[in-house]
């Protein structure tokens, strides 16, 4: 029994040393990147743009798009979602491969504001700071806006208001379900959803977008249907 107990204390110090060594990491990191310049100023800027689009002023379908494929749990979830980090790599592991992120939008956000796009575990470690930051001063419709603000689109459209001039010539909220889908699905990887590059993944990403507007109950099964045939 007291075997049991040495080795249970030994895997709790363990933990917690590397949980203090994450977290240690994960600050230093974020601190880092606000004395270049501090998250008020960083929100300021995308919020101030004069193309900026208020969350009511997206069409409802657009918004349901990006919630139903980008994080269905949003607005039942704190900065991070721990049950879809866990879900990611339960899939990772399964497949063999790195197939899933589990971010969150506020962790979006937190990356397209503070951070770079390049890759790196520290980054994914400061972005966790950055998100609680984020939802410590706004709430979850402002973060949103932030994110579809600050997103790209591919084609050099950056925003969701240059997204829908450029692409389909009119506002955000006149988007159809067939413009809110697409769009939706561009921003997780715009050199390749981008319908003016490669219309068949377009295509193919904005079936994807469907299916879970569908799965969560956005949208009935005849307004999918026109899009299934498209496949993921």
């Amino acid at each position: 029994m007291k075997f049991f107990k040495k080795i249970l204390l030994i895997i709790l110090i363990i933990f917690v040393v590397i949980f203090s060594i994450l977290f240690f990491i994960g600050f230093t990191t974020y601190s880092s990147a606000l004395k270049e310049k501090p998250l008020l100023q960083r929100v300021e800027e995308v919020t101030s743009d004069e193309h900026f689009v208020k969350f009511e002023n997206m069409s409802e379908l657009y918004r349901n798009a990006v919630i139903a494929v980008e994080d269905h749990r949003y607005y039942d979830h704190g900065p991070v979602d721990f049950i879809s980090i866990a879900r990611a790599i339960f899939t990772n592991i399964k497949n063999a491969e790195l197939q899933q992120g589990g971010s969150t939008i506020t962790q979006q956000v937190a990356k397209n504001l503070v951070f770079s796009q390049e890759q790196s575990w520290t980054r994914k470690l400061g972005e966790v700071f950055a998100a609680f930051d984020l939802e410590k001063n706004y709430n979850k419709n402002q973060i949103f806006e932030m994110y579809v603000n600050s997103a790209y689109f591919g084609d050099g459209y950056y925003g969701l208001y240059d997204a829908c001039q450029g692409y389909y010539k009119k506002e955000p909220k006149d988007l159809t379900l067939d413009e809110a889908s697409m769009l939706a699905g561009i921003p997780n990887a715009p050199s390749l959803y981008s319908p003016n590059v490669n219309l068949n993944l377009a295509k193919k990403r904005q079936a994807h977008v469907i299916n879970k507007m569908l799965e969560y109950g956005y949208i009935s099964q005849n307004d999918a249907l026109p899009f299934l045939s498209y496949g993921e």
